[in-house]
């Protein structure tokens, strides 16, 4: 392609302002970058840009990310720029093939160190030495406290005056952390080994204190780029700095309104203080919104204009540029299972008509909550995949809480079940009225406290039936990765989208966390709502149960969203309409078909008998659907238990339909089940084996 061509080929498909940050001279540039306005592309153009017309070269440009997939994103996009050869690289990445090159120059004949990915173990060993007895949890919490001191050049020394002027809660008190911390770096410098804080500071000193390294450096590569730059921490900074020395060829890119990681020591400081830093720099805005419709753009602009602090003041006003689509749908449930039963529906609904489950995302404030949108998935047969965190029943502390359980139903005692749980969980080291610091501790801490809530819920059954309606969720939930509805918390969710997000548990104490006791810190809440609401495409559903459990005390609505539960909010532009409550469908106490006792667990009401009363199964009928599943599964290339899961496979094979409403009136059977199903499942019941409708398709389809 000619030279003229593909300078053109640069400048195609821009809006003005993203071809404003493409042409932008050389020197400092600050592209301000809203949600979905194409941060991207602008990079990835003025870099290709800027090779193509022969001002820089490929290999004189580093590009620097956060994430790998991010780094390897923009290379695929620069590739097909015709942009070849300019690398784009995570500051750790870079760093670390900057010192494997320089080692023997820097370390005189010295091995380097090994580089560990994770800190945890040596986390406990320094606790150890430093007279301290953790679990994996503490370690896991002294470990991010490490790291957030380290990134924020913190040295063990500074660091109980500077965690209180930065009004942070410790996993153990400041003076505590200054030994572990202590210990730490002994002990990993006797190890001979280094973390990532330590590689780039590595080269930071490499830089610094070598004349010859810097100026090497510094000929390699003499343009950079810094992409989600309100993410920057200060460690991070000064080697980008030390990478620069006095020059000022640097475009950044970023959003303050996106600024979520201040806890691991990112600051947005950087990308707000940019035109002050270099005074001639050229800032561009881009608030051109392409992913999300002009509704959900309109919510975004309406949570994040009640903001306030120093953030507020690059705050951008996107503008929507997709057809209109559907108002926000914004609901209160009458307590969180019912809320959880309604979205699993709601996705069920939306893959129905056609949505790929992969394009849906249910979003939370804290892993801990995922375990009622689990069970509620998987009872309504929707597949789902957890990102960034593990399955609620995996969870190390549940199944130690759950072996405690079970230990339990061999003792007698006189308290009711949901005493005795809390008497179980109290002895695994939880205290219900003593939630603690630290991320880790918290999640532990809410993971027990939600076991402990689904016993108050289930408080007429034994100890000995809870417990195994535990183990019954657990086997439910271990299902293989498919592609599915993903769960997420609403961290993990940056920088992904989808065509349709729910957004879950909008609750004061939930969102904004109880633990957010500063203004900024507040305000960092108020931008997580902001960075889930404009994951949506097109379907954005906001939700929350007016109780934690049935019968429950009433809780306010997330105070971010103006006139959330109903009533006028004519700001984000809601209908006038009364407030949507939302009620669980309960069903009327329901008999043992069998002895004629009243049914509360979830499998005895599917099944229509107590576990412990004999099942009067039809073995040949549950044979045939047992294969009608399997060649169905494979027919439509799904799991196996996504057409239904075994339990409602008994269901019917004990009960025996021979009418719709009756088949229907069993769990895990609804409106788009009958559909696909009903016929199939009503003829095998009445006699026909899997074998006779295989056949009936078959001539269905022959010509």
């Amino acid at each position: 392609m000619a030279a003229d061509s593909l300078r053109d080929f640069t400048l195609g498909n821009l809006d003005p302002e993203q071809r404003a940050a493409v042409t932008a001279p050389a020197g400092p540039v600050c592209i301000l970058a809203g949600a979905g306005t194409g941060k991207t592309r602008a990079i990835t153009h003025r870099i290709a840009h800027r090779v193509v017309t022969g001002q820089v070269q490929p290999g004189h440009v580093l590009a620097v990310t956060f994430t790998a997939r991010a780094a390897a994103q923009l290379r695929e996009r620069l590739g097909g720029l015709a942009a070849h050869g300019v690398p784009a690289r995570t500051f750790h990445a870079a760093a670390l093939r900057q010192l494997r090159y320089f080692a023997p120059r820097l370390l005189r004949g010295r091995e380097m160190p090994e580089l560990v990915t994770s800190k945890a173990r040596l986390v406990t060993l320094a606790a150890t030495k430093a007279g301290f007895r953790t679990d994996r949890i503490v370690a896991r919490d002294l470990a991010g406290e490490i790291e957030w001191a380290k990134s924020s050049l913190i040295e063990p020394d500074d660091y109980v005056v500077a965690v209180a002027k930065a009004e942070r809660e410790t996993p153990l008190d400041p003076a505590s952390v200054v030994r572990v911390y202590t210990a730490y770096e002994q002990v990993k410098r006797t190890s001979g080994v280094m973390d990532f804080e330590d590689l780039l500071r590595a080269m930071i000193w490499g830089i610094e204190e070598h004349p010859d390294v810097a100026e090497q450096v510094r000929d390699q590569y003499r343009h950079f780029v810094v992409d989600e730059y309100q993410d920057v921490n200060p460690l991070q900074q000064r080697l980008l700095e030390a990478w620069l020395g006095r020059r000022s060829d640097l475009t950044v890119v970023g959003d303050v309104a996106q600024t979520i990681y201040s806890f691991t020591g990112a600051s947005a400081g950087y990308l707000m203080d940019f035109a002050r830093t270099y005074r001639n720099a050229t800032v561009v805005r881009l608030v051109r919104d392409y992913r999300s419709t002009p509704e959900v753009v309109a919510l975004a602009n309406t949570v994040i204009s009640q903001a306030r602090g120093a953030e507020a003041r690059l705050r951008l006003d996107l503008i929507g540029q997709r057809p209109s689509g559907p108002k926000p749908d914004m609901r209160v449930f009458i307590d969180e299972p019912a809320e959880a039963t309604a979205v699993a529906r709601r996705c069920a609904e939306l893959i129905a008509a056609g949505t790929p489950a992969s394009e849906i995302a249910v979003l939370f404030r804290a892993n801990a909550q995922s375990e009622a949108y689990e069970e509620a998935l998987s009872d309504t047969g929707v597949p789902y995949v957890v990102r960034g965190g593990e399955r609620f029943f995996e969870r190390a502390e549940v199944r130690q809480a759950m072996l405690a359980l079970r230990s339990a139903t061999k003792s007698t005692s006189e308290l009711a079940m949901p005493d005795r749980v809390a008497e179980v969980l109290r002895g695994t080291g939880w205290e219900p009225d003593r939630p603690p610091a630290g991320g880790a501790n918290r999640e532990r801490w809410e993971a027990m406290a939600a076991l402990y809530r689904l016993a108050t819920e289930l408080s007429q059954m034994t100890m000995l039936e809870f417990a195994t309606e535990l183990e019954r969720r657990s086997a439910a939930q271990h299902i293989p990765t498919v592609d599915g509805v993903t769960l997420a918390s609403l961290h993990s969710a940056k920088g992904l989208e989808w065509d349709a997000v729910f957004l879950v548990g909008l609750v004061e104490g939930t969102l904004p966390t109880a633990y957010a006791k500063t203004p900024q810190a507040v305000e960092e809440e108020r931008r997580l709502l902001y960075v889930g609401i404009t994951r949506a495409r097109q379907w954005l559903w906001l939700s929350y149960g007016q109780a934690r459990s049935p019968g429950g005390r009433a809780r306010k609505s997330c105070r971010f969203l103006p006139g959330f539960g109903g009533g006028e909010s004519p700001r984000i532009g809601l209908p006038r309409e009364k407030k949507v409550v939302e009620r669980r469908a309960v069903s009327a106490a329901a008999p043992c078909r069998i002895c004629g006792a009243t049914l509360l667990a979830g499998t005895d009401r599917k099944l229509g008998r107590c576990a412990t009363c004999p099942s009067d199964i039809d073995e040949t009928l549950m044979a045939n659907l047992q294969e009608w599943r399997r060649q169905t599964a494979a027919d439509q290339s799904l799991p196996a238990y996504v057409v239904f899961t075994d339990a409602t496979l008994v269901a019917i094979a004990e009960r025996k339909p021979e009418r719709t409403e009756e088949l229907v009136a069993i769990a895990g059977i609804g409106p788009r089940k009958l559909d696909l199903y009903g016929a199939d499942v009503l003829a095998l019941v009445s006699g026909a084996s899997s074998d006779d409708l295989a056949a009936k398709k078959k001539l269905a389809t022959e010509p």
